[in-house]
């Protein structure tokens, strides 16, 4: 073997993995002209990466551009500047015949599975509408039908019944399997177990982990609660107002946060023992950290600094940009 062939392999061993999907300096704004420019971008430099497999938790308060995001993903809303390459293609401004050929390949579920059900159709006839698009036999879109309803834990015969003989449990689990019939490759989860209890919410969640190691699925999942995203995520990416204020892998953002709002996201999430609830209370407050509602959104420099216990005139005048602390980036001057 001659020493170049030697190298080229070498390089080939260390070579990353290319990203399932790629979002680099997303900014997504509502409205258009002047009306547009005149407020804070809903998605505001946002960049992350899916690896094959993978799960990234997409995690804030409602109206940090977490479903935003979601949508700009899949097309379902524009993008006013950076990149979203799925597989190293751009498809950014992909028109909709490109988005209809990645249509099998990037699904979505959402928080409430009406909005993917159609009450007037059967289970089997909703389930098969994205096969038949694509050439699938009726005989063969029943088969796939009932096969993928019976992976998600129901019963076969199901295809011939309508959503509202379902529970809200179940209506979820037919929008996975509605997502994952065509054979995906990256999956957005939006909100998609916040409307259950949590002891169907854990088998929800149980049912996407299993189907993700199953099938080599990758996931952006998309939630408010950080503790649900830590059950199911390998990274997680903490949004406020449009942008990053901390990253990383799941266990060091959840267990170890470095950034004032990440720390009170994670004394907010509930628990079901009482004791360690009114601890995390009690931590959360101890934080300092002021209610969104007591604070008007910041024109410039950190988003977070009228709320951060930590801020000084530097915080409200330069916006901090992501640094290495410990395991994760963290976009704070003083973290």
């Amino acid at each position: 073997m001659s020493i170049e062939t030697a190298e080229r392999q070498d390089t080939a061993a260390v070579a990353p993995e290319q990203p399932m999907l790629e979002v680099k300096d997303l900014v997504v704004r509502y409205g258009r002209g002047r009306k547009a420019a005149a407020v804070p971008a809903a998605v505001d430099g946002v960049s992350f990466s899916i690896l094959p497999g993978e799960t990234v938790g997409l995690v804030g308060e409602s109206g940090s551009g977490k479903s935003t995001i979601g949508k700009a993903i899949l097309g379902l809303q524009k993008s006013a500047g950076g990149t979203i390459a799925y597989q190293g293609e751009d498809i950014t401004h992909a028109g909709a015949a490109k988005r209809r050929a990645l249509g099998g390949e990037l699904r979505a579920v959402f928080q409430d599975p009406n909005s993917s059900l159609n009450p007037r159709q059967t289970v089997g006839a909703s389930l098969a509408e994205p096969l038949r698009l694509r050439g699938v036999t009726a005989a063969e879109a029943r088969e796939k039908s009932e096969a993928m309803l019976e992976r998600v834990g129901l019963p076969r015969e199901a295809v011939d019944r309508y959503p509202s003989q379902f529970s809200g449990g179940q209506r979820q689990r037919i929008a996975v399997a509605r997502a994952l019939i065509c054979d995906p490759r990256l999956v957005v989860c939006d909100e998609a177990v916040s409307a259950l209890d949590l002891s169907t919410q854990a088998q929800v969640l149980n049912l996407l982990a299993d189907l993700r190691d199953e099938r080599g699925l990758s996931y952006l999942f998309i939630a408010h609660d950080i503790s649900v995203v830590q059950f199911l995520a390998q990274r997680v990416v903490v949004l406020y107002r449009g942008q990053v204020m901390e990253s990383g892998p799941a266990a060091a953002v959840t267990e170890a946060p470095k950034h004032p709002f990440t720390q009170a996201l994670v004394a907010a999430s509930p628990v079901p023992r009482p004791a360690e609830q009114a601890q995390r209370r009690a931590a959360r407050e101890a934080l300092g950290v002021r209610t969104a509602a007591a604070v008007a959104v910041s024109p410039g420099g950190c988003p977070f600094s009228q709320r951060c216990p930590l801020a000084t005139e530097l915080c409200t005048s330069e916006r901090p940009a992501l640094r290495k602390v410990g395991a994760s980036d963290v976009a704070c001057h003083y973290a």
